[in-house]
C-alpha cells in the first residue's frame, strides 16, 4: 500500500509543470494555448496542495472556496503514478479539506475526453450540467459519509 502525504504546495512552478505535462494532450485536442506561465498565473490564487509519495511530489490538488462550497479546481497525478488509487485517495482528501472548511458540497468540472470522469462518477459525483467540452459535477458532503 502506497503511503500518500499532502502538504501545502512549496513550489508553484513545479506544480504548474505537473499540470502542463498532464494536460498538454487535452489542451492540444481542444486547441487551447496554455503554457506553464499561464497555468502558474491561474493557480496562484488557489489553495494548492502537493501530493507526495516517498518524499517525491507526484501530483497537485487545488481548491477554491466560495458561498456555494468548495470547488476542486485541479487534481493532477503524474503519469507514472496513475492507476494506483492515488487519484481516489486524493479525491477523498479534497472532500476532507472541504468539510474542514465548512463546505456543504464539492464541485468540479472535467473534460469529457478525460478518463478522470470515470473516477468522479465512481466516487459519487453527479453530473449537474455539461457543455461541448466539460461535464460539471458535484457531490454533497456529509460528515458521516466522508
Amino acid at each position: 500500500m502506497t503511503t500518500i502525504e499532502y502538504r501545502r504546495c512549496k513550489d508553484l512552478s513545479t506544480s504548474a509543470d505537473i499540470t502542463y505535462r498532464n494536460m498538454r494532450p487535452y489542451y492540444e485536442y481542444h486547441s487551447v494555448n496554455w503554457d506553464q506561465d499561464t497555468i502558474l498565473g491561474a493557480i496562484s490564487s488557489l489553495e494548492n496542495w502537493d501530493i507526495i509519495v516517498q518524499g517525491q511530489v507526484i501530483g497537485a490538488l487545488r481548491l477554491a472556496f466560495d458561498v456555494e462550497g468548495c470547488y476542486l479546481r485541479d487534481l493532477q497525478v503524474c503519469e507514472d503514478f496513475q492507476n494506483k488509487g492515488i487519484g481516489a485517495k486524493s479525491l477523498q482528501q479534497s472532500k476532507n479539506l472541504a468539510l474542514q472548511s465548512g463546505a456543504a458540497k464539492l464541485r468540479l468540472r472535467v473534460m469529457k475526453i478525460s478518463p478522470a470522469f470515470k473516477l468522479y462518477k465512481r466516487e459519487g459525483f453527479a453530473v449537474t450540467a455539461e457543455d461541448e467540452k466539460f461535464y460539471y459535477m458535484e457531490q454533497s458532503l456529509k460528515e458521516e459519509s466522508v
